[in-house]
């Protein structure tokens, strides 16, 4: 039965603006490159226009907003339990929790999973302020740095 999850507010600030909701119940979280990023797209389609439409052919300069809104609407990372779905332009990438061994963090960019080989899958659309999320989802397998310091077991 899917009933409607309780969300408690953790105070993780997004990065366009207000906080994130988490909850110990969810099962599954998809990050994703906030809608209003499209208006970017929007607006260069509007900018290109009067350069395109004076010389015959320039009307391929609308691949350029084309082309953000498709890359805005494709990235993304799916996150559950069991696995890391980190989805690009052009294709995707599901990797295990088993096969992670770390991940990096980048103050002002995305995370990285660092693999049991030591290769990077970048995961879209994750910031440094979503670790305590992914920390719940991922059943503990990523430390949560908001985790009160005396709540971490010490394993001697």
């Amino acid at each position: 039965m899917v009933g409607t999850p309780s969300c408690v507010n953790e105070g993780w600030s997004h990065p366009s603006g207000g906080t994130v909701a988490a909850s110990r119940d969810v099962d599954k979280l998809v990050f994703r490159i906030p809608a209003p990023a499209l208006l970017a797209a929007l607006t260069i389609a509007i900018c290109v226009t009067p350069v395109a439409w004076t010389v015959p052919g320039l009307q391929v300069l609308y691949a350029v907003p084309v082309g953000y809104a498709v890359w805005v609407l494709r990235n993304r990372t799916t996150v559950d339990s069991s696995q890391l779905v980190a989805r690009s332009t052009f294709g995707k990438r599901v990797v295990a929790w088993d096969d992670v061994k770390a991940i990096k963090v980048v103050p002002k960019g995305w995370l990285s999973a660092v693999l049991r080989d030591d290769s990077l899958v970048r995961l879209p659309a994750v910031r440094a302020v979503h670790l305590g999320a992914l920390s719940s989802v991922s059943g503990g397998r990523v430390p949560d740095p908001n985790a009160a310091p005396g709540s971490v077991e010490s394993a001697e």
